[in-house]
């Protein structure tokens, strides 16, 4: 695959462009699994530039879902600008204020992309004595398919779970204010779904021809930011 400079409409507040809507809405259902929370020994906040994350999982902590959420994330050029001092501690903050406890939360400060996330909250929960047999993944709306495939090979003896804010496409948009960048982002987390569980990241998964048909289009009209080399 060539991967290009190219960034349409980089930094565009609108919405997504009529044009590509069928395609970036492929790829958004694609990504979304929004599983039925259920009970769990542990929650996972996986660190992004979505303040959303937070926010949803102290309503499940409210719910009774689960005693102990442990936040996950360092900094990524994507978030540095949001939060500054790193993503766990910003989701910490934003979680205290919206009802969880602090005697709840863990932090994991270090994990700089989604397989961090997961083998370094696993040893954090280890060195605490923490038994997990269940989990619940709380990410980005359009994280959840690779958090989930990254978790069950990194993590295979706990049974994940995946949740987001319910959210739709335009109204992630606007909670991000930058059609490009959720667009990007849409078309790299696909790209990644096969290109990790080829380097051993993740679980193989099938991606649909639709889904390819429109990741193709997506990529030939220039949203190739977010893409690896290949």
């Amino acid at each position: 695959m060539i991967v290009t400079d190219s960034h349409p409409g980089a930094g565009s507040p609108g919405p997504v462009p009529q044009q590509l809507r069928a395609d970036v809405q492929t790829l958004w259902e694609y990504h979304r699994l929004d599983h039925e929370p259920k009970p769990v020994d542990v929650a996972i906040g996986l660190g992004s530039h979505d303040p959303g994350v937070p926010v949803h999982a102290a309503q499940l902590y409210a719910r009774g879902l689960f005693d102990l959420i442990v936040f996950t994330g360092a900094n990524a050029p994507t978030s540095l600008e949001r939060f500054p001092r790193g993503e766990a501690v910003h989701y910490r903050e934003i979680a205290l204020d919206n009802g969880i406890p602090d005697e709840a939360i863990l932090l994991e400060p270090d994990a700089r992309n989604t397989g961090e996330n997961i083998a370094l909250t696993r040893d954090l929960l280890r060195e605490r004595g923490v038994h997990v047999g269940s989990a619940l993944l709380v990410s980005k709306p359009y994280q959840q398919r690779r958090a989930l495939a990254t978790a069950r090979k990194l993590w295979p003896e706990v049974e994940f779970g995946c949740t987001a804010q319910p959210q739709t496409l335009d109204e992630h948009v606007q909670a991000v204010g930058d059609a490009e960048r959720v667009i990007s982002m849409l078309v790299g987390d696909t790209q990644r779904i096969t290109s990790y569980a080829r380097r051993g990241f993740a679980v193989e998964q099938d991606v649909p021809e639709p889904v390819q048909r429109a990741f193709a289009r997506l990529v030939t009209a220039g949203y190739t930011r977010r893409l690896l080399p290949e």
